[in-house]
């Protein structure tokens, strides 16, 4: 995977980080300058970041964090190894696929329990974990819950109702709050910047990013007319979230997902003390929250009887759009087959993922981080296949379909009930 040196790519997707939708626009607005202290501060984080790219990584340390606590409830089931669903050969490729590309974690998640589980190197089970833009399907779920409690009132509301900032501006008025989830909004998208003060550096770095998308980040599209990857609309969620609930971004996701839903909890990027959660990237978690977040979309909403989100909600979570039609609301779906898609938008020639076959399951859902870290969610199998770490050595590359697919096929059992096997993904 290629890098960009100067960017805030860290939350891009898997293989993504050298997606450049438009070109760097030359005639952007001036900034919005904010105190030389503050200045100061983004502008050590942009060093970092360049150094960070230069030894091929991204941006991993990050101050200051705020706690994001949650609830941990009883474990999810182990399944005893004699009891599988899945077979030894088939758990055996994906570990060793996972150890030759630099994996963390590796989670298996069948009918009801855990059957397979294995860390790499130094990590363990409570090892916090930065899964980069895996943070996005967090949002959805933010969003899906204060839908639920009341706090706003549709996924069709523009965002200016709660951000009235943005309500005598002609396009970000017009911004519906499913345009943040589905990437619809038509802000700048994601891109290379090469100058620590372009707006794509300050709305990743600054310690008042979000005054910063709020006031400076352009918008190039009427909003819902094009699909355009990009971590300022994910970042918007966050004030969005406390404009609407009158709590901070970390507190209701904390209070209202992670303590729900059983996770431990761990840590989130605070622009500045007291400042804004950044919610496009970056959440440190340990490797089962991450399992739990999958598992509240493969119940559709529901965790332990208790219905969390809209009816219907995850449903539209998985529906992608006219404009790609690979991007739900946080979600990657499968959609048709092609051999290799990316963040950009579809009719962009830029680095894409390889798919080498179709999926197995035509009702696959993922979430994707940078590094290719990613959940696969497959409600037809009651499966889940969780992996974590960093993107695979030099010469290597991801194939977004081995993992998933190898599982679906090493499937020897059903528990329970006898299923029909899923229809695999259409070409």
């Amino acid at each position: 995977m290629l890098s960009l040196p100067l960017l805030a790519a860290a939350q891009i997707p898997a293989g993504a980080a050298s997606a450049q939708e438009a070109p760097v626009q030359p005639d952007l607005p001036p900034y919005t300058a904010f105190s030389p202290e503050e200045e100061a501060v983004h502008n050590a984080r942009f060093q970092a970041l360049v150094k960070a790219f230069s030894t091929g990584t991204g941006l991993d340390s990050y101050s200051p964090l705020v706690a994001v606590p949650g609830k941990a409830q009883e474990g999810i089931p182990r399944r005893n190894t004699a009891e599988n669903t899945i077979s030894a050969d088939a758990l055996q490729a994906i570990t060793d696929y996972a150890a030759k590309n630099n994996s963390d974690a590796l989670l298996v998640y069948r009918d009801g329990a855990l059957e397979h589980e294995i860390y790499f190197g130094d990590t363990t089970k409570d090892t916090l974990i930065n899964a980069r833009s895996m943070a996005k399907p967090v949002t959805a779920l933010a969003v899906g819950r204060a839908i639920k409690l009341g706090y706003i009132g549709s996924l069709d509301e523009p965002v200016s109702k709660y951000v009235t900032a943005w309500r005598n501006d002609p396009k970000k008025s017009k911004i519906l709050v499913r345009h943040l989830l589905d990437m619809r909004t038509g802000l700048l998208p994601q891109g290379a910047a090469f100058d620590p003060n372009h707006v794509l550096n300050r709305a990743y770095l600054h310690p008042r990013h979000d005054e910063v998308i709020i006031r400076d980040y352009p918008a190039l599209y009427e909003p819902g007319t094009r699909y355009g990857y990009s971590n300022a609309t994910s970042e918007m969620v966050a004030p969005l979230i406390e404009a609407a609930t009158g709590r901070r971004y970390e507190t209701f996701i904390s209070e209202e997902v992670f303590r729900k839903i059983g996770a431990a909890g761990g840590k989130i990027w605070l622009n500045r003390d007291g400042g804004t959660a950044h919610s496009g990237c970056c959440i440190l978690l340990p490797t089962e929250d991450y399992l739990r977040i999958s598992l509240l979309i493969l119940q559709d909403g529901i965790w332990q009887g208790n219905t969390l989100l809209p009816a219907g909600y995850v449903t539209e979570m998985k529906q992608g759009t006219a404009e790609n039609p690979y991007y739900g609301l946080g979600l990657w779906v499968a959609g048709t087959y092609i051999e290799r898609r990316g963040v950009a938008h579809p009719d962009r020639d830029f680095y894409k993922v390889l798919h080498s076959e179709p999926y197995e399951a035509d009702d696959l859902v993922l979430f994707d981080g940078n590094g290719n870290q990613v959940s696969y969610i497959v409600p037809s199998e009651t499966l889940i296949i969780l992996r974590l770490g960093k993107r695979p050595p030099k010469g290597r590359e991801w194939d977004n379909s081995f993992m998933p697919n190898t599982v679906i096929r090493g499937i020897v059992k059903n528990r329970g009930t006898s299923k029909r096997q899923p229809p695999p993904q259409s070409r």
